[in-house]
């Protein structure tokens, strides 16, 4: 049985939680089979498209998990799933103006030295929003899979950069100190992996947790994890934490803190309490208020929640494609966008100068991203342009060029969890259009 079947079979592609499941999986396993991506396309699927719609076009709690049913579960999760509401709140959207280019067409040599053209790299990754930006400007916008510039679009690991963007600006402010152990703001993970680990290693995922992705194994703690957080359905007789934060304090410590970096979503999810608990805030709303309102954001967005209200903040957000590209231009600015600082360009900086590139080597990661770090929960490439990016699995970007003036968003829904099996076309794609739009 194929990695990617073994996933499917066991709900992976309903929770793409973590991009380095697949990437040591991936990497010593063949390339697996996939379906033509026109023959998984939403438009001939017909998914909940009737009224009502019949047995075979129903996507359920039950078959959620299930390829191709995740296409549209990426574009619908809260029709499945409780949420939390981020507004956008009532000020005049930022425009984005437009000087479209055809990049579509634009040539490259993708990681086996085959040339392909920028709409065939999206259509053969399963793209459901690609959108690029010049020195502000939309010089590239291509929408697929029944995706509209209105349609918000599960983020997966994205998410994490988003909180660790948060708790960065909260550290410059002196709201929260790095240093610090976890316990100072959370108490309650005194029993935890997190008792004697300081708030930076939660932030760059150096901090030393029991926490195995075992997708054959429901005794590990990706199975706990999922089922505390309402990610995939509990089974009978389950006697186990039914909230993300219950679930937390009964992780272990495994290791030394700081030894190196293990790409965890549980730290993200440490991090987004300690968020809130230095601020007294949801974390929507700080979204909402920080972020959100401030950038002139077309739509709303939303994150998904457990029993009990609390965001996934290591995987739980949805936004449209082009308030994204909204993000990473703020970030290229240097924090400042629409008029109003929305984070201090410090925060930027460190960010984007990365962390420990010898601790990144830790997990075995740096085959599938060679040449990369890891801080404030954004991957830093470390390349001739200073980029650095948002990821999440199935196929979430925000990736940021500064040298290039570049931002780029891309949104997919792609039947392989983790990045190692693209993530090399990706890089390329990425140069190309770099050298493209200078």
């Amino acid at each position: 049985m194929t990695v990617f079947r073994v996933l499917r079979s066991l709900g992976a592609c309903r929770l793409g939680l973590v991009a380095a499941l697949g990437a040591p999986l991936l990497a010593a396993a063949q390339a697996p089979q996939l379906p033509p991506p026109d023959s998984v396309n939403l438009d001939r699927l017909g998914f909940m498209s009737t009224f009502p719609p019949e047995p075979a076009q129903r996507v359920t709690l039950a078959n959620s998990y299930q390829y191709p049913q995740l296409r549209w579960v990426v574009q619908h999760l809260r029709e499945l799933q409780p949420t939390h509401n981020i507004r956008r709140g009532a000020g005049p959207v930022a425009n984005l103006p437009a000087d479209l280019k055809p990049l579509g067409q634009l040539s490259f040599e993708d990681a086996k030295g085959q040339t392909l053209t920028i709409d065939e790299w999206a259509r053969s990754t399963y793209t459901d929003a690609l959108v690029v930006l010049h020195k502000g400007r939309v010089v590239y916008e291509r929408y697929d899979n029944q995706m509209t510039p209105h349609s918000p679009h599960l983020l997966f690991s994205v998410t994490k950069s988003f909180t660790g963007l948060l708790a960065a600006q909260l550290a410059q402010e002196g709201k929260l100190d790095p240093a610090a152990l976890v316990t100072t703001y959370v108490s309650e993970l005194a029993g935890s992996a997190w008792g004697d680990m300081t708030v930076r290693q939660v932030m760059d995922m150096t901090g030393a947790v029991r926490f195995r992705e075992v997708y054959t194994d429901p005794s590990t703690e990706i199975f706990g994890y999922s089922w505390a957080s309402g990610l995939l359905p509990r089974p009978p007789g389950y006697q186990g934490p039914t909230t993300v934060y219950d679930f937390l304090k009964t992780l272990k410590k495994e290791g030394e803190h700081g030894e190196g970096f293990v790409y965890r979503t549980v730290h993200s999810e440490v991090l987004g309490w300690i968020v809130s608990r230095v601020t007294g805030q949801h974390w929507a709303e700080l979204m909402s208020q920080r972020i959100w309102q401030k950038l002139g954001m077309e739509e709303d967005a939303y994150v998904m929640v457990d029993s009990v209200g609390t965001p996934l903040q290591g995987a739980g957000l949805n936004a449209t494609a082009r308030d994204l590209a909204r993000v990473g231009e703020m970030l290229r600015l240097g924090g400042t966008f629409n008029g109003q600082k929305i984070l201090d360009k410090a925060v930027i900086e460190d960010t984007a100068r990365g962390g420990d590139r010898e601790k990144f080597k830790f997990q075995g990661l740096q085959a599938a991203r060679p040449g990369y770090s890891y801080r404030n929960q954004w991957w830093v490439l470390h390349n001739a342009d200073g980029a650095y990016e948002a990821a999440g699995v199935h196929g979430q970007f925000i990736h940021i060029n500064p040298a290039a003036e570049m931002v780029v968003v891309k949104l997919s829904s792609h039947p392989v969890a983790g990045a190692a099996f693209t993530h090399p076309t990706t890089l390329k794609a990425w140069a190309a259009l770099a050298k493209a739009v200078r």
